[in-house]
């Protein structure tokens, strides 16, 4: 093995399985055996160890270095999500990297180990999951990096190797925005980073009942977004428990494969926005910068900042990035009689009344959510119990949904929602 020779995949280098494994191959060839048995044990049971977190199956060695492959961003893999093949220096490059991987692919570690009395190889060779996710990918991701993997060890060649490596960047992309769907912003160290979801709602447009006019609106805008097209911030509000986030939800779901992904920020992370759309904004994926549940009180004042973020800076708003945000309030910042007092005190009233007002303005696009009358719950609640296959007459399902609704905060889709998963929750005769 000659990993010392990588040149665009050399970040390989920098996890310390790969490289027991590689020094479990020098020694095992330069005749080196002392502790060579225990050495090979350690690599199996790490290799073991990242099968089950991550939930792999079949040849597991395979798929380590597939995992390693598709999260690794160099030049040449974020080159391929862009533009698919590429010629020149970098395609050279990668073909000379993949001649080495090749040899890690098609390395004969099963002698090896019959050789070194460590049968417990043979685990790793064909690898039977549990039936569980594991911790870092979800199944979707889990099946398609396995299904890579078999496809790169069956290459007869580095070239083909490389075929099908650039076929898959360019199709899902590379490392976590290429796998993942959805991201949240940790702060560590004074360091900003953008970490996967594993486990999102797998909401549907079409899973919530009514609302057509509102869920058109949010469809044109993101489908010219994911399009190319201008587009514009999204402000979605009204009443709580009307499916505003899970609208947002279903845009993801929706336009996933097509590029987009979602990063969601909290408003104490604001002053963190800069540093984030950095990192995102040569990317080529579509990104909504998404905000839940956004409110200012009266004394806050990160709304000035999220002004200038959003438009008004200095530094122009990349293409690929928009900010979608949910409130219950329409004009985001909590204003009281006090508010009024003051500003009746005030020489010039309407230059406060328009700072406040100004956030809103800078988006583009704001859809109002209200609260079912009586009929349009009843519909909802008619909808979520076919689907989820309650058997009961119609007239005895609505008048516990009103009853229901009486105590549970009023008539909402989240309200519609409790009552059908309280009737599913009731075990049958």
């Amino acid at each position: 093995m000659k990993e010392q020779q990588l040149l665009i995949y050399r970040g390989i280098l920098e996890h310390s399985l790969f490289l027991s494994m590689a020094r479990l191959v020098h020694r095992y060839e330069n005749r080196d055996s002392e502790e060579l048995s225990t050495l090979a044990a350690g690599c199996v049971s790490g290799l073991l160890a990242y099968a089950a977190e991550h939930g792999f199956y079949g040849n597991i060695w395979h798929c380590y270095l597939t995992d390693l492959l598709v999260n690794d961003e160099n030049p040449y893999s974020m080159s391929c999500e862009i533009t698919g093949s590429i010629t020149g220096t970098l395609d050279k490059a990668a073909e000379h990297d993949l001649e080495i991987l090749k040899e890690c692919f098609s390395y004969d570690f099963g002698t090896m180990m019959r050789r070194l009395s460590v049968s417990e190889f043979s685990m790793v060779e064909q690898f039977e999951r549990s039936g569980k996710e594991g911790h870092v990918y979800n199944t979707r991701i889990r099946d398609r990096i396995c299904g890579l993997a078999r496809l790169l060890g069956a290459c007869q060649s580095a070239r083909e190797m490389k075929e099908v490596l650039t076929q898959f960047y360019q199709e899902y992309g590379v490392g976590r925005f290429g796998l993942h769907k959805a991201f949240r912003v940790e702060e560590q160290e004074n360091h900003t980073f953008i970490k996967p979801i594993l486990n999102i709602q797998h909401v549907h447009l079409d899973d919530l009942i009514g609302y057509e006019s509102a869920k058109r609106k949010l469809i044109d805008n993101t489908e010219a977004f994911v399009s190319g097209r201008s587009a514009n911030n999204c402000l979605l509000f009204g009443d709580a428990g009307t499916g505003k986030s899970s609208c947002i939800k279903g845009i993801l779901n929706q336009y996933y494969d097509r590029g987009l992904r979602i990063i969601e920020i909290y408003k104490h992370q604001f002053g963190h926005l800069n540093e984030v759309i950095s990192q995102i904004k040569n990317r080529n994926y579509k990104f909504i910068i998404y905000m839940d549940d956004l409110s200012f009180e009266e004394f806050e004042v990160e709304y000035k900042y999220l002004k200038a973020v959003i438009e008004g800076g200095l530094e122009k708003r990349p293409k690929n990035v928009l900010i979608y945000a949910t409130s219950n309030r329409r004009h985001l910042i909590r204003e009281s009689f006090r508010d009024k007092e003051e500003r009746d005190e005030e020489l010039h009233t309407n230059d406060t009344v328009q700072e406040k007002l100004s956030l809103v303005s800078r988006f583009g696009v704001t859809i109002y959510f209200g609260a079912p009358d009586k009929k349009e719950f009843e519909q909802i609640v008619l909808a979520l119990a076919k689907r989820d296959g309650i058997a009961m007459p119609e007239e005895e399902l609505l008048a516990g949904a009103n009853r229901w609704e009486l105590s549970h905060g009023g008539r909402s889709g989240r309200c519609a929602q409790q009552f059908i998963d309280y009737l599913s929750g009731i075990p049958t005769e």
